[in-house]
């Protein structure tokens, strides 16, 4: 007799509850690798990323971690819990913040809460789910926050319903 294969997966649309909270870990230390890395590939010549002397002169007194790694980590983060391999399309953010400054040599933990989702009108196999990102430090600080709204299946026995 073989031992039962469980395949790890995202959420099926019936599958995610509204005001559920998901903490997902670990948490992800940002290295200055990662910020350099990140920034130079996305073109961003932001000296508050890349001029350890200029950002010493700055109000933080050191470089920041790109802001947009940090909002693509938080998000990264949850895609094994709530939408890998259940996930079709990324159909937008919005309320993005950033405000407290991440900077290399934290840790960024992530959690997510769900807070609407509604069966989609065009694609009956499919449902709409907003999520609400939340990213905090080692020191419980919210370092990043934003709302996503995405498209997933329904569960395979749902679809034709």
């Amino acid at each position: 007799m073989s031992a039962r294969e469980i395949v790890q997966r995202g959420l099926y649309f019936e599958e995610f509850e509204v005001d559920a909270r998901y903490l997902h870990r670990p948490g992800r230390t940002a290295t200055e690798a990662d910020n350099v890395l990140f920034t130079t590939l996305t073109m961003n010549t932001q000296a508050l990323h890349l001029d350890a002397a200029f950002a010493r002169s700055q109000e933080f007194g050191q470089r920041l971690m790109n802001s947009m790694w940090t909002l693509s980590t938080m998000v990264g983060s949850s895609v094994a819990q709530l939408t890998q391999g259940t996930l079709v399309a990324q159909l937008g953010f919005g309320d993005i913040a950033f405000p407290h400054p991440l900077f290399a040599g934290d840790t960024l933990y992530t959690e997510s809460t769900i807070t609407a989702k509604r069966l989609s009108s065009s694609r009956p196999t499919q449902g709409i789910v907003t999520i609400a990102h939340t990213g905090r430090n080692q020191d419980d600080v919210v370092v990043a926050t934003a709302i996503r709204t995405v498209l997933v299946h329904r569960l395979p026995e749902q679809e034709n319903q």
